[in-house]
């Protein structure tokens, strides 16, 4: 029995009569990977794929270039602990937001895959756009499927070369300034452009190669591989797909048995199929999407824009291999009745659970005080009697300010009969900067019992900007 594509073989001893046990023959554990020549297609689904693209680079490429006041637009400063989004400036301390955008990438992701399957992978994966791109420069440089193939299969001549090459250097220049921009949302990206031309800062280069790399070889050369064999998603998909989930499928009914055309041929009995492979030639996971549901197919409606073309010429109805559920292909369901039962329970607690979590996080980031004070006490002078009879304990206080302009703040506290601030009552401090400050306690020696006593510091904005922070601590009074 031939085992199936990427299945590993069994290795088989073979000893021929009278011959020594030791000599056997080894067949190799696992087939050679067949490199797949995607075919070029226009249609549908193929345009909104490529609008996808420019749109998805426009704003990758893009948005590290553009600037909000005097800064980047969008910077995740690591090592300043500043993330900067337009007119947000996020500190590790609202490692909250962080959360909740990734428990509605999540949900997002639940809710789409449960309406329409692997969007997601078809239309907007990284792995797809660059592996779109760089099978759109091999079709520039090395022409369409059939000169590709021709040109790979052929032996090594001038324009073999010279296609090569031209090739790999567009691919490498691509991938190494992907490498740069995404390096550039961490580093100010025109910054890292004056130490990359100046070879200065080692660790920059060190991940703009790597990406550049990384995107080199997935884009490049792993293509399909990573969704087939290296994305989980693709794994895991199952669990959110149902009957009544939008999948690609191929109706079997109306187009079995499938049959080549002839002129002069009775198509009498014949299913709509004409046994083309052109849904197959398209694909950019090399399946066969009449065989069914598989977990190769990343839901790019190619193979959908193939077979309508074919129809077209044929002059039959589109819709042999279409957008639709598994109960409405069995059941020959009306599209109404498909938009029914999409709308069906899991999908509908998905998207009110979305919408909540997206209303809490506006909400938050609307209402969302831009000041920052942390509280640390004094180690060094946990508490002392000071001059005037007063019982004095030492804090430092980590203001930090969240707004694009320079603040003036007060500090006051409150918890004890008597409590004062004795050190400075008023600092300044510098757009999206931070400050450590010295912050002095006094009460009369003797007003409060031996212990622990809660207290609080109240940090108050002054000038325009509303912002008002009380963090808590405690004063110590020594037996």
């Amino acid at each position: 029995m031939k085992p199936a594509e990427g299945q590993p073989r069994k290795v088989i001893p073979i000893t021929p009569v009278g011959a020594e046990s030791s000599q056997t023959e080894v067949i190799s554990l696992y087939e050679a990977q067949k490199k797949i020549y995607p075919r070029s297609i226009s249609g549908v689904f193929a345009r909104w794929r490529w609008a996808m693209v420019f749109l998805t680079q426009l704003v990758f490429y893009g948005l590290p270039w553009l600037e909000w006041g005097q800064r980047q637009m969008v910077l995740f400063d690591l090592g300043a602990r500043r993330f900067y989004i337009f007119g947000l400036v996020l500190y590790p301390q609202d490692f909250i937001y962080l959360t909740g955008l990734l428990i509605i990438s999540a949900l997002s992701l639940f809710l789409f895959t449960a309406v329409a399957g692997r969007l997601w992978c078809g239309f907007s994966c990284p792995q797809t756009v660059y592996t779109e791109m760089f099978m759109w420069i091999e079709h520039k440089v090395e022409g369409d499927r059939s000169a590709r193939m021709r040109l790979d299969n052929g032996p090594w001549t001038f324009e073999k070369i010279w296609k090569k090459s031209v090739k790999q250097a567009i691919w490498i220049a691509v991938a190494f300034w992907t490498g740069f921009t995404f390096v550039g949302y961490f580093v100010p990206i025109r910054e890292l452009g004056g130490e990359l031309l100046a070879l200065q800062g080692g660790w920059q280069i060190f991940w703009v190669i790597f990406y550049g790399l990384a995107t080199y070889g997935n884009a490049g050369f792993l293509r399909e591989q990573v969704c087939k064999y290296m994305c989980p998603y693709a794994r895991f998909q199952s669990a959110m797909f149902d009957k009544d989930t939008l999948i690609v499928t191929y109706d079997p009914v109306r187009g079995e048995p499938r049959s080549p055309r002839r002129k002069d041929m009775d198509t009498q009995g014949l299913g709509d199929c004409i046994d083309c492979s052109l849904c197959v030639q398209v694909c950019p996971t090399g399946i066969d999407i009449r065989k069914g549901l598989q977990y190769e197919c990343i839901g790019c409606g190619l193979c959908v824009d193939a077979c309508n073309s074919v129809m077209d010429k044929v002059q039959s109805p589109r819709g042999l291999i279409r957008y639709s559920t598994q109960n409405a292909v069995a059941s020959r369901w009306s599209p109404a009745q498909i938009v029914r039962r999409v709308l069906r329970p899991r999908v509908l607690v998905y998207t009110a659970l979305l919408l909540a979590l997206c209303a809490t996080m506006l909400i938050s980031l609307v209402t969302r005080t831009p000041l920052k004070v942390d509280v640390v006490r004094d180690r060094a002078a946990l508490s002392r009697i000071v001059a005037g009879g007063k019982l004095e304990n030492v804090y430092r206080l980590q203001i930090m300010n969240a707004t694009e302009g320079p603040q003036r703040y007060r500090i006051t506290a409150r918890g004890l009969p008597g409590l004062a601030v004795t050190s400075e009552a008023e600092v300044d401090i510098g757009p999206a900067e931070s400050r450590w400050v010295v912050a002095q306690l006094q009460i009369p020696f003797g007003s409060a019992a031996p212990g622990s006593h809660p207290v609080y510091f109240e940090v108050q904005a002054l000038g325009g900007t509303v912002a008002h922070v009380s963090e808590k601590t405690v004063f110590l009074v020594p037996r």
